[in-house]
């Protein structure tokens, strides 16, 4: 009789705590050869808890490690880091990036298993000092890249690529290990346009025809639906439904997820918010031929007028601008042209003169532009408005003597863990202990408190589940109607733009191609997007 080949993987009654707050409870999850499985559930979940612990990610052994056992071919395994995992032939692509900053696409995608030659001196003091042998590195990146269907510079540094270059990269270096046996993706096109995406769900069904199995974590349910053959659904640490991607929808995955059902109100009537008229609206914001020198996304020659009290979105393909527009207005990226602001124009090159002016900015990069990780949550949110405008500080002797106000500053932290729904163990969490998605919702807390003008938002919804991603769209909107804030959102999803937005502006070529309200036909703004296409 024959015996039944066990599975690729098995996790069995796996549970994790954290200073005493269980987060995983009595995990149990199969995977086969060349299966790829969803694993979907709102930000706090447990998700990416659940695949740290399968790769051996340091954090986990560092509060105390878990409990339950782990087996690959049906043989138990324990993996003390993330070598060992990648021995086993685990990959995992994580959800914030882990590439060195200095070196080019091509050095990240295959670090530390570097081609070598040798030479003269190698052979006197040993392998250390092989050379590297840059042409074979070349190839095995230039394959890597080829498998994911997306062309990107594999000799852009990596500090100069925009976020969804990044995002490819790290791909692509899990693509190029040829021991690679199940590929765990955390959120992979979270910062991809529509058509990226499909180009690596292409990939995803290639991986798994070569038996390569893959865990896909993504927010974005019909995703799962392409190209899954299971979902499995966790809730509060709980896996709560496992069933076959064909016999279910986006519908009964969301009422699994949450546990009741998402309704959500969009209509103008029904959240009491009336566009402004573009014909009697106050032009706010005046941009002319503005160019940014953002890598990835080079804006050319941007002309454009935002109304008073509108919330203008800005969409097109990646790599065509988009995101240069805020980037370069705010300073992080050396820009030239005119920015008028109610009549007076605002320096460019200078974040300093922006934030002065009552500008805000929301970036597209989380953690490398917008949270101080190792600090509070109080202080992530309050600090901008204490450094720019004064706020939250107590005044002595006149001021001459300023002193952080610790009850304001708590106070309004609060206000907007609760208005946001952020997800944390109270004000004083450092932002680093946070998920993704609640990561995020700090992002715009900080922005909220500085009270702007003017709100330039960046992929507000990046990584941030169904649910949350409702909430955020909301705030936004409750932030521009009460406060009669300008918010010019930037988004790779345009029926989020299409949804939120009052006109929308498509960029391509690093131009805008045209703009037209959020209620036309989507066929009209994929025209646009494909016009002056680089």
């Amino acid at each position: 009789m024959n015996e039944q080949k066990a599975p690729l993987l098995q996790m069995r009654n796996i549970r994790k705590d954290f200073f005493g707050n269980q987060v995983l409870k009595d995990i149990n999850l199969d995977l086969e050869a060349g299966q790829v499985l969803g694993l979907v559930g709102e930000n706090g979940a447990g998700k990416s808890t659940l695949m740290k612990i399968l790769f051996g990610a340091a954090d986990i052994a560092e509060t105390g490690g878990y409990e339950g056992e782990i087996r690959i071919d049906g043989k138990e395994m324990t993996f003390a880091s993330p070598f060992d995992a990648i021995e086993a032939g685990i990959g995992m692509v994580h959800q914030e990036f882990s590439l060195i900053p200095g070196f080019e696409a091509e050095e990240n995608i295959v670090l530390n298993r570097e081609p070598r030659k040798p030479n003269l001196i190698a052979e006197i003091f040993g392998e250390r000092l092989d050379t590297l042998d840059r042409k074979a590195m070349d190839v095995t990146a230039e394959k890597a890249i080829e498998k994911m269907g997306v062309s990107i510079d594999r000799h852009m540094v990596i500090n100069s690529m925009p976020v969804g270059h990044k995002q490819f990269t790290e791909i692509a270096r899990e693509l190029s290990k040829d021991q690679l046996r199940l590929l765990i993706l955390d959120e992979p096109t979270a910062v991809l346009t529509e058509r990226e995406a499909e180009a690596l769900l292409d990939s995803i069904r290639g991986m798994s025809a070569r038996g390569i199995s893959v865990i896909f974590i993504t927010h974005r349910l019909q995703e799962i639906l392409s190209v899954c053959d299971t979902v499995a659904v966790m809730r509060d640490g709980v896996l709560v439904e496992k069933l076959p991607a064909a016999r279910t929808n986006v519908q009964e995955i969301t009422r699994a997820m949450m546990g009741r059902s998402v309704i959500r109100v969009l209509e103008e009537e029904e959240n009491g918010k009336k566009a402004p008229d573009s014909a009697e609206a106050q032009t706010v914001l005046k941009i002319e031929n503005l160019w940014v020198d953002m890598p990835g996304e080079t804006v050319r020659n941007v002309s454009l007028e935002v109304k008073e009290g509108e919330i203008l979105g800005i969409g097109g393909l990646a790599g065509q601008g988009k995101l240069g527009i805020p980037n370069g207005i705010m300073g992080l990226y050396e820009a030239g042209g005119r920015v008028v602001f109610k009549g007076s124009e605002i320096p460019l090159n200078s974040p300093r003169k922006c934030l002065d002016a009552s500008f805000a900015f929301v970036s597209e990069d989380r953690r490398g532009v917008g949270l101080l990780l190792d600090e509070s949550l109080e202080w992530n949110v309050a600090f901008p408005a204490m450094q720019v405008h004064d706020r939250f500080l107590k005044s002595y002797f006149g001021g001459l003597i300023k002193w952080r106000d610790e009850r304001a500053i708590r106070e309004i932290t609060e206000k907007y863990i609760g208005e946001l729904q952020i997800k944390c163990t109270g004000s004083g969490q450092n932002a680093r202990e946070l998920s993704g998605g609640n990561q995020q919702k700090v992002c715009l807390a900080k922005a909220f408190a500085l009270e702007p003008q003017v709100l330039f938002v960046s992929e507000p919804t990046r990584g941030i589940d169904v649910g949350a991603k409702a909430l955020v769209l909301e705030a936004l909107r409750k932030f521009n109607r009460e406060k009669g804030v300008t918010v010019i959102m930037v988004s790779s999803e345009l029926e989020e733009l299409r949804q939120t937005c009052d006109r929308i502006a498509i960029v391509s070529g690093g131009r805008i191609s045209g703009i037209l309200p959020a209620g036309s036909p989507a066929e009209e703004f994929g025209t646009l997007m494909l016009r002056n296409v680089i």
